[in-house]
């Protein structure tokens, strides 16, 4: 094959996920790095629901539009300006949401949202990892303001889809580094058993009261509210469950809600999106360099493991429908992944 063209698996419509031409196999030019751009080879993606919500709600008008952003995989060239990687370096990132995807052979990125891959890990382990570990870190550390190695931060700590990809990180980083007690929503006995595997101490059940059954567990309330999911049907219970001055986090889409029901507890309401630093190109946008350099050092150290759980083969069109399809479902526990081409 021509080494400026490479496979890649693109959508030029928004489709159903049944459809055969939702995702196709492509063959379009490899791309050449920037400055501070890494080229790197990619050898293993995970999917998350972004790709399914961009692929329904970014119609490309027929143009071809690359998606994927959780990746692991080698720097083949380098940028002119690029210090903290080399040619020959095994990495993980998550990318960037206004750039092309990770479904591709070669991808292109900026170092600076780009960690060093565990070392401890396969390709595949690792691309688990970026997204869902940055967004619990971020909403953690900074939107919650909880620090790192702080066992004296106890409290209660709500993890929505405890078994999801976010839940899983945000349950392990909790645990290990935190004394925060964490309890997580799961409805399934596999999800229950994933949750009590990665760390939650207490599991509710999101399709029952969760005031009821979180006053049977804490019945002095919340600290803290890390919502993956259902925010906005949840809110009154939040406000309910969470006590004065208490804290919520969220990560999902949603419409106009009352947020007047926080006011009389003092209770603060953050977003989280991992995309905005390298979104609007921030000044500290490297942070994210930095988090992943620790998660990569977290997992060999054996304090965090990855939330891989499916393999689905090689990365093509046929592969990542299924993928789409199971995250669709709401059916997925901890990250789907795919390998090589």
């Amino acid at each position: 094959m021509d080494t400026r063209w490479m496979p890649a698996v693109a959508y030029r419509k928004s489709l159903p996920v049944q459809d055969d031409e939702s995702l196709l196999d492509v063959v379009i030019p490899v791309p050449q790095p920037g400055p501070h751009d890494l080229l790197v080879q990619v050898e293993a993606v995970a999917v998350n629901p972004v790709d399914y919500k961009v692929r329904q709600n970014s119609d490309p008008g027929g143009e071809l539009k690359v998606l994927g952003w959780d990746a692991a995989g080698t720097v083949v060239a380098i940028g002119d300006e690029v210090t903290l990687f080399a040619v020959g370096d095994e990495v993980f990132y998550a990318g960037a949401i206004d750039r092309p995807g990770t479904n591709a052979r070669f991808h292109v990125v900026d170092e600076s949202i780009v960690g060093p891959k565990p070392g401890s890990l396969s390709f595949a382990e690792a691309a688990a990892l970026p997204l869902t570990s940055l967004t619990a870190w971020e909403g953690l550390f900074e939107r919650l303001g909880l620090r790192e190695d702080a066992p004296q931060d106890v409290g209660t700590l709500l993890v929505t889809a405890a078994a999801g990809g976010v839940g899983a990180m945000v349950t392990q980083l909790a645990r290990k580094l935190t004394g925060l007690t964490v309890i997580g929503t799961a409805s399934r006995p596999e999800t229950v058993a994933y949750a009590h595997r990665m760390g939650v101490a207490h599991v509710v059940d999101h399709h029952r009261s969760l005031p009821e059954q979180v006053a049977e567990v804490v019945p002095g309330g919340l600290d803290h509210i890390f919502s993956t999911a259902g925010t906005d049907r949840n809110l009154g219970a939040y406000a309910d469950m969470l006590r004065p001055f208490g804290q919520i986090v969220a990560i999902d889409d949603f419409g106009p809600v009352e947020i007047g029901l926080l006011k009389s507890k003092s209770i603060s309401f953050h977003w989280e999106l991992m995309f905005t630093r390298s979104l609007y190109r921030t000044p500290d946008r490297a942070t994210q360099h930095h988090i992943l350099t620790r998660i990569s050092q977290l997992v060999d150290e054996g304090a965090l493991a990855t939330t891989a759980t499916r393999d689905l083969g090689t990365i093509n069109a046929t592969h990542l429908r299924e993928a789409h399809r199971i995250l669709e479902s709401g059916s997925a526990i901890g990250k789907i992944t795919l390998t090589g081409f």
